[in-house]
């Protein structure tokens, strides 16, 4: 079996999808789990760019830095680099779905699909909202990683 290889996709990369990435790192790490994470988005509008302030500011409250982290988008490549590519919310599950190469060997799924009763739930973006909306936003990401982590190790 290859090694596990995981992409957070949302719509910009400097929201939703850097929270997940930083979550699953650190759930991976408490786990001793060898794999791979990266996150991107879907548009190209904040390619090179640091995740939001608001993002930061609520990863570095649970001792986490991601100022490092740089949006980029989603390529072909990417659906054969990663074994799990996992869409932050149904309308980029879509346009992942739209993106897929023919050889892609990456499975797809929603970040809530592995969180028992959020089954095809969408995390919600919190880009528009307010500084409590991030926390909302970690809390699911939390979830998620855990959820994942168990699905990666055969548990879930």
């Amino acid at each position: 079996m290859p090694r596990p290889a995981v992409l957070f996709v949302c719509l910009g990369n400097i929201c939703r999808s850097p929270l997940a990435e930083a979550a699953f790192r650190q759930e991976a790490a408490r786990r001793g789990l060898d794999v791979e994470v990266d996150s991107a988005g879907t548009g190209s509008w904040h390619v090179g760019h640091p995740p939001d302030r608001r993002a930061q500011a609520v990863a570095l409250r649970r001792g986490i830095d991601i100022s490092g982290y740089r949006g980029r988008q989603v390529t072909p490549d990417d659906f054969r680099r990663f074994t799990h590519i996992v869409a932050l919310d149904r309308a980029n599950l879509a346009d992942l779905k739209a993106l897929r190469p023919a050889d892609a060997t990456a499975e797809l799924l929603l970040l809530l699909d592995v969180v028992e009763g959020r089954q095809g739930k969408s995390v919600a973006d919190p880009y528009l909202g307010e500084d409590a909306d991030f926390d909302v936003t970690w809390a699911d990401a939390v979830a998620g990683a855990k959820g994942l982590a168990d699905r990666i190790e055969g548990k879930g």
